[in-house]
């Protein structure tokens, strides 16, 4: 069966069509199993494709190349268009970004499908390329063409839906949690540094869920007495622990939201905290992340025995210096 006209191409027409629905279907962030079916060959296939049909507008001949052999080289020219076009924008001023490529992609697809109809009308009317579903093999055709043959059929098949089950597969990238300390007005300075006793401080806490799944946050505050100290045996600095007190505890479940580098970055949760240190000296205030629930502790109780635990255990950790007079 062939799907034919001997007056118009049009399969290079139906290449142009499709990469005129891609366009809106990707700017308006339509359906994602719309852009995937029309996304692909728009990517994969349509470029390679009026770039062969250019290249050879007639059939298969002594100049020409059948169906199997364009179909192949519309893949492999398609692949090597794309990094071609991309490392292109990437010394212009509009950059690798989404719509870049959409449109250059676009115009390199109209002007070479408006070149092979070109060529294609310029071709004999007997010697024109016209589209045919149906594989047919003489019995002049040698044994190894015949394999050869086949054997890329089969490779463009296996290569289309190994594509089309990476693309559907669900895109999970790296997995992690924000966890950002902020000054009283919001931004990374101001933080408190020399307070009195009993003064009034306040910081701002910050967390965003990349995990990609629904995490119970708890966020421990401590207050430490610790200092460093040369260790001559080991060569190394060792920290010790002389003091821990349990300050409060901060919970909050977030959902997962995904990173979007194309759009300016938004704040999912953030809490000022306020508080005041009734003790004079040099402390750290700590700020333990953990992704579930964890013990209650007595405020103002000392916990130095489980410094080293408590803080290893711990999935993020921030910490201001404080002078308390």
């Amino acid at each position: 069966m062939k799907l034919s006209s001997p007056t118009y191409p049009i399969d290079i027409l139906l290449c142009l069509a499709v990469s005129v629905l891609v366009v809106p279907i990707v700017l308006l962030s339509m359906d994602s199993t719309v852009r995937t079916i029309l996304g692909l060959p728009f990517l994969l296939f349509i470029p390679g494709y009026v770039l062969v049909g250019a290249l050879f507008p007639g059939k298969k001949t002594d100049r020409g190349i059948d169906t199997l052999e364009r179909l192949a080289l519309s893949f492999g020219l398609s692949i090597a268009l794309i990094p071609l076009i991309g490392l292109l924008l990437n010394y212009t001023p509009w950059g690798i970004r989404l719509e870049p490529i959409l449109f250059s992609l676009f115009l390199f697809i109209m002007g070479g499908g408006f070149v092979a109809m070109y060529r294609w009308y310029q071709t004999s009317p007997d010697e024109r390329f016209i589209v045919s579903f149906s594989v047919t093999f003489s019995r002049s055709t040698s044994k190894v063409d015949l394999f050869l043959t086949v054997v890329l059929l089969v490779c463009i098949i296996v290569a289309f839906l190994a594509l089309i089950y990476v693309v559907m597969l669900p895109k999970t990238g790296e997995a992690f949690t924000e966890f950002y300390l902020l000054g009283p007005t919001g931004k990374a300075t101001g933080y408190p540094r020399d307070l009195t006793v009993g003064e009034n401080a306040t910081v701002r806490i910050g967390l965003a869920n990349h995990e990609y799944r629904t995490i119970n946050y708890t966020i421990e505050v401590w207050l430490v007495n610790q200092t460093i100290v040369f260790n001559t045996t080991t060569r190394q600095n060792d920290t010790l622990t002389h003091h821990l007190w349990y300050v409060d505890t901060i919970t909050t479940t977030l959902n997962h939201t995904a990173v979007d580098t194309e759009q300016p970055w938004t704040v999912q949760w953030e809490q000022n905290y306020s508080f005041a240190i009734n003790k004079t000296g040099q402390y750290k205030l700590a700020f333990l992340l953990f992704t579930s629930s964890t013990e209650e502790y007595e405020r103002g109780r000392e916990y130095a025995d489980i410094a080293s635990q408590k803080f290893d255990s711990a999935y993020r950790e921030l910490h201001l210096w404080l002078s308390v007079e």
